[in-house]
């Protein structure tokens, strides 16, 4: 199935550009993932979704096949598979950044296939989700990009200091050592992405829908057996 979303950054398209490629600083936006590990292209981590009282966790990778900065536009390739079960997915995100007055309007569109239990939902109802997931992710980034530049300042500062200090007591291989320590940090798990409660109402209409048909073909079945007893 193939979804558009659009939401908007409150920056200038360079910075909503760097932002977004900023994998440790936005994986916490993003619901129900777990980033384990991110090279600067490949993305390793999880993703778990809530269907009622079941709990789908899918672990995989993504990987950045394109990022031309110059036209503003990420080509991300993503597969998973379900860790109890056969279910699948896999999606090539495509996103496309274009200033205006001053901030950033973000076109994503997902080719998306899913198999197993998620995908009774069909396209209307993973859309819906979709858009407000990512109006989720919108509204943390742009939280996360208005903090004032101040609040970063001392951890970078005080990182500075640890560093000097460690240099200067134990020399170039304290340096080494520091650099190879520069990893991802180390997130705690997601909360799943709860689909019934995300979708809400409109999950709740094609259940009913789906018992009605249901009720009326049961009722005709029954309305067939007594006509052919008589």
């Amino acid at each position: 199935m193939e979804l558009h979303h659009e939401f908007t950054v409150p920056v200038p398209v360079d910075d909503a550009w760097r932002a977004l490629l900023d994998i440790e600083r936005i994986a916490p936006c993003l619901p129900g993932a777990t980033v384990k590990e991110y090279d600067g292209k490949t993305v390793t981590g999880s993703v778990k979704v809530r269907l009622g009282p079941i709990t789908v966790t899918y672990k995989g990778t993504a990987v950045f096949e394109e990022q031309d900065e110059a036209a503003h536009r990420m080509v991300l390739a993503a597969s998973g598979r379900e860790t109890r079960g056969q279910g699948t997915a896999r999606a090539t995100v495509t996103g496309t950044l274009e200033e205006r007055d001053g901030t950033t309007a973000v076109s994503v569109r997902t080719d998306l296939t899913v198999t197993g239990r998620p995908a009774q939902f069909g396209r209307g109802v993973m859309a819906e989700v979709g858009d407000r997931l990512v109006g989720q992710f919108a509204d943390c980034l742009a939280a996360r990009l208005a903090e004032p530049a101040a609040e970063a300042a001392p951890e970078a500062g005080a990182g500075a200091v640890t560093e000097a200090g460690a240099e200067t007591s134990a020399g170039p291989a304290e340096k080494s050592a520091a650099g190879t320590r520069a990893q991802p940090p180390a997130y705690a798990p997601a909360e799943p992405i709860d689909l019934l409660r995300t979708a809400g109402g409109p999950v709740a209409k094609r259940v009913a829908v789906a018992g009605g048909a249901a009720a009326a073909v049961v009722l005709l079945v029954v309305a067939v057996r007594r006509l052919r007893r008589r």
